[in-house]
Parts: structure tokens; C-alpha cells; sequence
């Protein structure tokens, strides 16, 4: 029987797992709570344990598998095994995670679109995850990089408005304040203050109703015209801060993943031509933007893929 691999895809909220082949083909999938109590100590028995009893279902055992692959927050220590701040997890300090190849989640994803999603078999490609936050990861000659501290693919903090949005990080004007799903919510809230006309919007705003991202592209989609200006304003940011990075790696493929890229069209469209609008003409003319294909299972694809490493040290050899 040919080997496997395991995927992980630790969120604060839900653990995702797959047993995938060598071929990125997910064979089975399943989820748990992600339980991060007492300091997220219960997570990694739990883990242990869940896919003990998927094994066991599937009658497969250790022998069956190259190795585990894991995506998760905070930063990653390859080398020692390691995560540390990830703080959603209660995992303040460091914490062993024990015999699996480690990314943190945006690469995992990264990776997974790589190997099996729109990655299209190019070996330069970035990925940018627009989600409650932004996260990011790049691959270069078909290896993710890293980075010396492991802070590659850190887009979502790409300065996109000087003196700009308070961010999480300490630094303002990050593109995570404006391209996430809480940014385009906050560049609603401002632009709703100085709106005059008639928006469905600003009546959610002014009669303190809640009002999401996705409510925004949808009310943009049936023409509403301060949703149309705010996903301007948003896509003119995105596209500024995709035409650094095209600039500087020339990827083929800049990949737009997470959940705001849901909204298709009426994100990708005028992100691009605001990227055309500042790229240099050469990367204008050979860096396309796309969006993501896998959806949830882009995670744990790509975090299985690490596990290759087990087999050959060759992280897509099977591509």
C-alpha cells in the first residue's frame, strides 16, 4: 500500500485534519474543536489523539504514513520543533509540537495552492489570505521561503497609507487595516460619515445595524453606490500593495485567497487594474493575478506537503 501523508490545520477556533496522498488527493477529512483552555495545553493531546481515532477507523496505521505536516499560528522554529505567539491559542510561550514539518497557517495555505490549486505547475508564486486578517506566503524556485527569522510573507503589513489605520502590530497604515474583513468594514464606517446620497450602507451604519464585509461586495454587486466607491477604495490598496510585491519578486502567479476573496470579480477586477496601474511595465506585463481555488482544504494540502519531507527531503518531489 503506498504511503500517506497527514495534514494539519490548527485555527483558534477549529483543528482541521486530512490523510492525502502523494498527489495532494485528500482521502479522508475531519475537524474537532480546537480546545484553548489551561493555556492551550489540551491542543496537541487532542490532536494525538483525533488522529489515533481516524486511524483506527480507516484502519490504517503509523506505518501508512510519511510524516505529519501542520500549518499554525504564531512563528515556527523548524529546526527545534517549535511555535511561539500564538496567541490565539494561549500558547504565549514556547511550545513543542513534537514530530511534524511546521508552517504557520497562511503558508500552509500558500503551499497548498501551490501543489494543487492555482498555482498552475508555476514555481514562483505568491499567496495573499484576505481574511480577519492578512496573511501571506511565497514561494521562490518552488521553495517556500522562510525568511532569517521566519517572517517571509508577511504582506498584510506592507505600509499602504502613511500615519494610516492603528494596526495590531504597532505600525499604521498596514494593508491588514484596509484589505481584511474588519478593514473594509472600518473604510465603510469612515466613508458612510461624508456619504450624502442614498446607500443601503450608510442606513445599516447610521441605524447601528450590523454590517459585514461580505454585505458590502453583495450590495456593490446590486449597485449600490458608496459599497462601489468603498470596494474601489479597498481594491485600490490591495492592488497598490500587490504591485510592491510583483515589483519585487516578479512571481507568476500572485494568488488571492481567504474569505473576502469570495467575492470574485468584483474584488479580482479592479485589483488588478490597480496593480497594472503600479507595477513596473515588465511585471505589468508577466505577474497575473488569480484567485485561490482549494477553499478550506487549502491548509491542510499544503501543510501535508511538508510532510514529503519525511520521504526524500524533497517537498514536492510528487508534483
Amino acid at each position: 500500500m503506498a504511503k500517506k501523508l497527514i495534514g494539519i490545520d490548527l485555527g483558534g477556533t477549529t483543528t482541521k485534519f486530512a490523510f492525502i496522498d502523494t498527489k495532494g488527493n485528500i482521502l479522508a477529512k475531519w475537524r474537532i474543536p480546537t480546545d484553548i483552555s489551561e493555556h492551550g495545553s489540551h491542543i496537541v493531546p487532542n490532536m494525538i489523539k483525533s488522529i489515533s481515532d481516524q486511524m483506527r477507523k480507516e484502519d490504517y496505521n503509523t506505518e501508512d504514513f510519511f510524516g505529519i505536516g501542520m500549518g499554525t499560528p504564531g512563528a515556527v522554529d523548524r529546526e527545534k520543533g517549535t511555535v511561539v505567539g500564538a496567541y490565539n491559542l494561549g500558547w504565549d510561550i514556547v511550545q513543542p509540537v513534537g514530530a511534524t514539518i511546521s508552517a504557520n497557517l497562511a503558508n500552509s495555505a500558500a503551499l497548498g495552492e501551490y501543489w494543487k490549486g492555482a498555482g498552475d505547475t508555476a514555481q514562483d508564486v505568491v499567496f495573499i489570505t484576505l481574511g480577519t486578517g492578512v496573511g501571506g506566503g511565497v514561494i521562490a524556485n518552488g521553495k517556500l521561503v522562510h525568511g532569517i527569522n521566519g517572517g517571509a510573507g508577511e504582506v498584510g503589513h506592507i505600509t499602504v497609507v502613511p500615519n494610516g489605520y492603528q494596526c495590531t502590530c504597532g505600525k499604521r497604515g498596514c494593508l491588514e487595516q484596509y484589505a481584511s474583513a474588519t478593514g473594509v468594514v472600518h473604510i465603510a464606517k469612515d466613508m458612510a460619515q461624508t456619504f450624502t446620497g442614498k446607500s443601503r450602507i450608510k442606513e445599516l451604519i447610521d441605524g447601528d445595524e450590523d454590517l459585514t464585509s461580505k454585505m458590502v461586495f453583495f450590495l456593490a454587486d446590486n449597485g449600490d453606490i458608496l459599497a462601489n466607491q468603498i470596494v474601489d477604495r479597498v481594491c485600490s490598496y490591495l492592488g497598490l500593495a500587490l504591485s510592491h510585491i510583483g515589483n519585487t519578486l516578479n512571481p507568476e502567479n500572485i494568488i488571492i485567497g481567504g474569505g473576502v476573496s469570495n467575492a470574485g470579480n468584483t474584488l479580482l477586477q479592479p485589483t488588478t487594474r490597480y496593480f497594472q496601474e503600479n507595477a513596473f511595465p515588465s511585471v505589468r506585463d508577466s505577474t497575473k493575478l488569480k484567485l485561490a481555488q482549494l477553499g478550506n482544504d487549502a491548509g491542510v494540502i499544503g501543510a501535508a506537503s511538508l510532510a514529503l519531507q519525511f520521504r526524500n527531503n524533497q517537498p514536492f518531489a510528487a508534483k
